[in-house]
């Protein structure tokens, strides 16, 4: 026979007798019953034992210096002292060194310190460095700005001696407000690295020179991006598009030269007799014609040769593409009278024809200026334009492209000793007449005259100089047609101006030859999200070249040398091991300061003295690409590795590799820039003998963050007035709505959001934060309570435990292993909000409710109250460490009051997986069975106290007819938790009954049938029928007793 069955009813059957099946009855409360539940308590308060904390409802635990210093810097120390398990290596993306954090900065670094911290938590030993990316553009601006002089009014060593000062403030101030983020790092300058660094710029130069050992760098004379508001030449990762860019596009006509002896037959038998004849171009950069050198048609396309006529009368021929004449003939008063057709012809039979240049009309010996060729080129499509076009090679790469190709222009060779004027065979050189401030050059005169060159000389060419050109081409008589024209522009991402393409030596690195092993070095990288994965290697795929150069003076110089009589560039192996055994020795900074001869190589001083060699060598001022300098972070590693017992054989048995970082975060615009940088640099520094090598990323995981935007969803900026920092979040600020939330707060935000894609902040958003965040600390407040602000000792054991304690630690159970997989698939909302279910519903609304009557009124030492502590107290501890990573001020609140504020960190005791045997289906089970009755338990409540006979629900019993109970388990259940079901439901009694329940035998009646399992279960709440104790508040006591059962054994004990 089970242990409870209806055979052997006994006095659990009080209360039976037979009753009706109504639903509902109900007649009002005695006089009598409604005194007694307003009797007052007495004296019966002192001997109940309340929670008792000194854990404060309310507080900031991130303003305790003690705390901050605690989970902060000393713990970072710690840990890398004492923690055994395996290194874990976090590289850091160094923010740029300008102005105050944004929140995007907090939610980068609190992110990543969530993920740190885990780490910790688990007893790995974590290496993470800080840094900051020093050099660049933003920097020498604002050292500029702030001095109020322009650059040229400063010498080199001046701007380099303010920037450095500027910069330097700059992470000083910006590490300060990181550490208001309860960033868990060691911020002293030799466990924090920066750019500018003088150990960093050396290794940048060691890589370097690896790659131009292995023949990856060399110099060029060519077309490149450049921005005039930068002054530099730009690289494709620096440029983003506007797509609401407005150009001033002109149709313009080239005079034909029919008396051209390449032109063929088939052209020119159509042309015979026609005097006028013009090949008509569209172009959006008017200001690129003065550097025209040839017309570029498709020799697969067929061309139209039509016939106009002007107001006089006079004829005139125009060519153009025939696919473009339904899209030409809608440009309204772009012909001055209806095309005539004359015929048709292959592009094939344009190529070889020559045409006067456009403006040879202004120079003052027009005949001496030589004829331009018509060129075929792939390049020319049928989709734009009129199928002709105006090639510039200086300002269009597929122009230079096409004309080198074809051998109509001269450029430097491939190589890092190139003289980039030799030109043996005569080939005619890049016009270019614009220089580095995007303005038009003297050399204009060459093209338009002396006269006219004036109206060019010294003006923007996106602004008054292009403006002038199209003045010219109306005076020239070549202008058809001016149109405003939108559409997708490149800008310089630093300075939001538009750029141009513009022909400058520069270096560059070829990629055409690693980004292979790059794209295969990718194949072993986790990405998340996984989606980010093709936007990098789209990025990569789409690159064969990379311009590192720049015409900057704050930066880490390429040292090239040049040979000012051969006017040659000299960058190898032997000049660099030379130069950096210099810089070495006297810092990278001696590159501008010291003299040219210092770093002559002794195989190439050929016997001269300084003085001498100082006449004909000079050194490069061109700076490398911040993106290189940030992109060989992963360099610093190398020492790691190698000067760290053990950490190559740690690092080996996680992940089989001793090169790079186990994870990298950023935001979604470095897969363009720092992902990139940092790939391609180790890529191409690889040791040519390693494949492995040659096939390694510097990063296991690589983790991508979207933007920050308002809670409007729209982006951030000055002028809307929208901008949130992190700062105002932590400490308030002076607007109203500015509230001081503190730093755990502003994590556990960061923690809510699906950082993969763009989020928002706001105030709605942190007051929701606010909320979880005082829940999950009312939570604590009330175990410490409970507790007494110390471990329970006195626990009991597990077959010990009743079965709302089983599904509890069951549930404990389930937060522990979601919230690992959580943090190891850095799924941080999952670990949130398994915390948050467990902390409002198992625990405030379940476990705590049903419990307190235990642990206030109970004997301190009695068996059920030592239950309810035993398990609350492994709850808090498991809690904690769920919590500690993303709220590590909260965590360590708890632990110091736990374990006194002396206690080491909550970190430094590892996070070990609870025992298996925690796992109870059987008890979640069964709780669901009787969470389905307490439903309708408090279902039925409600209506009673709507209805005004009941306030408390501990004036009313509840009886429960399992009459028609189908299954022997639901009938067990009942029976051996029929002591829990009074606390389940929140009432004073509960009786079971086997027949249908009287309903004449209370004064008021709510019933109600509930299927539990297949099983019908009938359901009455009813008033209690003893009276209510003055110490535990329950309807427990016999009328003519003072307390009842419990609380009178309880206080004579």
């Amino acid at each position: 026979m089970p242990r409870w069955s209806l055979l052997s009813a006994g006095p659990r059957f009080s209360s039976t007798s037979a009753c009706s099946r109504r639903w509902l009855s109900f007649s009002r409360p005695s006089a009598a019953q409604t005194a007694q539940d307003r009797q007052p308590a007495q004296r019966w308060g002192d001997s109940l034992l309340l929670p008792r904390t000194k854990f404060p409802l309310y507080n900031d635990p991130s303003k305790d210096p003690a705390i901050r210093r605690k989970t902060s810097e000393s713990l970072y120390q710690w840990q890398w002292q004492n923690a055994k398990g395996p290194l874990f290596v976090l590289l850091d993306g160094p923010p740029y060194a300008n102005g105050d954090l944004h929140i995007g900065h907090a939610l980068n670094k609190i992110l990543k310190d969530v993920i740190n911290r885990y780490q910790v938590s688990l007893g790995r030993r974590v290496y993470y460095l800080p840094g900051w990316d020093c050099h660049g553009l933003p920097i020498e601006n604002k050292v500029l700005k702030q001095l109020g002089v322009e650059v040229n009014e400063l010498t080199p060593s001046q701007v380099r001696a303010e920037a450095e000062k500027y910069a330097r403030n700059e992470v000083a101030s910006q590490m300060a407000q990181f550490r208001e983020f309860g960033v868990m790092a060691d911020w002293s300058p030799e466990t924090t690295y920066r750019t500018l660094d003088q150990d960093y710029e050396v290794r940048q130069l060691e890589v370097f020179k690896i790659m131009v050992e292995k023949g990856l760098i060399y110099r060029q004379h060519r077309p490149v991006h450049y921005s005039p508001s930068s002054r530099s030449a730009l690289a494709e990762a620096e440029l983003v598009y506007n797509d609401a860019h407005i150009s001033h596009s002109v149709y313009v006509s080239f005079p034909l030269d029919i008396s051209g002896e390449d032109m063929s037959d088939a052209f020119r038998a159509l042309i015979a007799g026609k005097d006028d004849v013009f090949l008509l171009v569209w172009t959006t950069t008017p200001w690129t014609l003065t550097a025209n050198m040839a017309i570029a048609v498709n020799p697969e396309m067929r061309y139209r040769v039509v016939s106009v006529q002007d107001e006089g009368g006079r004829e005139s021929v125009m060519v153009y593409a025939a696919d473009r004449e339904e899209a030409l003939s809608l440009v309204s008063g772009l012909f001055s009278s209806a095309p005539v057709l004359l015929g048709e012809i292959d592009g094939s039979d344009l190529v070889g024809s020559s045409y006067r240049p456009i403006f040879a009309s202004l120079n003052t010996s027009p005949s001496t200026i030589c004829s331009l060729p018509v060129i075929p080129s792939p390049h020319v499509t049928n989709d734009s334009g009129t199928g002709l076009v105006h090639c510039a090679p200086a300002h269009g790469s597929e122009d230079y492209s096409v004309m080198q190709a074809l051998g109509l222009i001269s450029s430097s060779p491939a190589s890092s000793l190139a003289d980039t004027t030799s030109n043996p065979n005569n080939i005619p050189r890049l016009v270019c007449h614009v220089n580095g401030l995007g303005q038009f050059t003297p050399d204009v005169a060459e093209v338009v005259g002396k006269e006219t060159a004036s109206e060019l000389v010294e003006k923007d060419i996106l602004n008054e100089g292009g403006r002038a050109i199209v003045s010219l081409l109306a005076k020239v008589g070549a202008l058809r047609k001016i149109q405003r024209f939108k559409h997708r522009y490149p800008y310089d991402w630093k300075t939001d101006k538009p750029v141009i393409t513009l022909a400058t030596s520069q270096w560059f690195a070829n990629l055409d030859n690693i980004k292979d092993d790059a794209i295969a070095a990718l194949q072993d990288v986790q990405f998340v999200p996984a989606i980010s994965r093709n936007r990098l290697e789209s990025f990569v795929r789409s690159r064969s070249e990379w311009c590192i150069s720049r015409q900057r003076v704050w930066g880490v110089p390429i040292p090239a040398l040049y040979h000012l009589p051969s006017n040659s560039a000299v960058l190898d192996s032997d000049s660099l091991t030379h130069i950096l055994s210099v810089l070495r020795q006297y810092g990278p900074r001696y590159w501008w300061d010291g003299p040219a001869s210092a770093f002559v190589p002794p195989s190439r001083r050929n016997g001269m003295d300084d003085a001498q060699l100082d006449e004909v060598w000079q050194k490069g001022t061109d700076t490398m690409d911040v993106w290189f300098d940030s992109g060989v972070s992963w360099s610093q590693l190398e020492s790691l590795y190698a000067g760290t017992p053990g950490a190559a054989a740690q690092v080996g048995s996680e992940s089989h590799r001793s090169f790079g970082a186990d994870v990298c975060l950023e935001g979604t615009d470095q897969h363009r820039g720092w992902f990139q940088s940092q790939l391609l640099t180790a890529i191409g520094s690889a040791p040519a003998d390693s494949d492995q090598r040659k096939r390694a990323a510097p990063y296991s995981t690589l983790i991508t963050h979207g933007m920050v935007l308002d809670e409007a969803g729209k982006k951030m900026s000055k002028s809307l007035g929208n901008i949130v920092s992190p700062l105002t979040v932590i400490h308030g600020g002076t607007a109203k709505a500015d509230k001081a939330y503190g730093a755990d707060i502003l994590r556990l935000w960061v923690a809510t959001v699906e950082f993969g894609k763009d989020m928002t902040i706001g105030p709605t958003v942190l007051q929701q934060c606010a909320e979880t965040m005082r829940k999950i600390r009312n939570s604590s407040r009330f175990i410490l309570g409970s507790l007494g602000d110390a471990p329970f000792g006195n626990k009991v054991e597990r077959a010990e435990l009743g079965l709302a304690d089983r599904y509890v630690l069951h549930r404990l159970h389930r937060l522990d292993t979601v919230a690992r997989a959580g943090y190891e698939a850095y799924d941080f909302p999952q670990v949130i909000n398994e915390l948050s279910y467990f902390a409002n519903i198992t625990l405030s609304s379940f476990y705590f409710d049903i419990n307190k009557d235990c642990l206030y009124a109970d004997r301190e030492d009695g068996i059920e109250r030592r239950r309810v502590l035993t398990v609350l107290d492994q709850v808090l501890t498991t809690m904690t460490k769920v919590l500690a990573p993303v709220l590590p001020h909260l965590a360590e609140e708890i632990h110091s009051m736990l374990h006194g504020p002396e206690s080491p960190s909550v970190f430094t005791t590892p996070w070990s997986p609870l025992p298996e045997d925690f796992v109870d289906p059987q008890a979640e089970q069964d709780m669901d069975m009787l969470f389905r009755i307490r439903s309708k338990v408090n279902s039925l409540l409600e209506s009673a106290r709507k209805d005004g006979v009941v306030k408390s629900s501990l004036s009313a019993d509840v009886a429960l007819n399992i009459s028609t109970a189908s299954t022997s388990h639901v009938i067990d259940l009942l029976g051996r938790e029929e002591h829990t079901l009074r606390s389940l439901f929140g009432v004073s009694g509960v009786s079971l009954c086997d027949r249908s329940i009287d309903e004449s035998a209370a004064a008021w009646q709510y019933r109600d049938a509930v299927d539990v399992d297949g099983t019908d279960v009938e359901v009455a709440v009813r008033p209690a029928v003893l009276e209510k104790c003055p110490r535990c508040w329950t309807y427990t006591r016999l009328a003519d007793e003072e307390l009842c059962k419990r609380c009178t054994h309880v206080v004579s004990s």
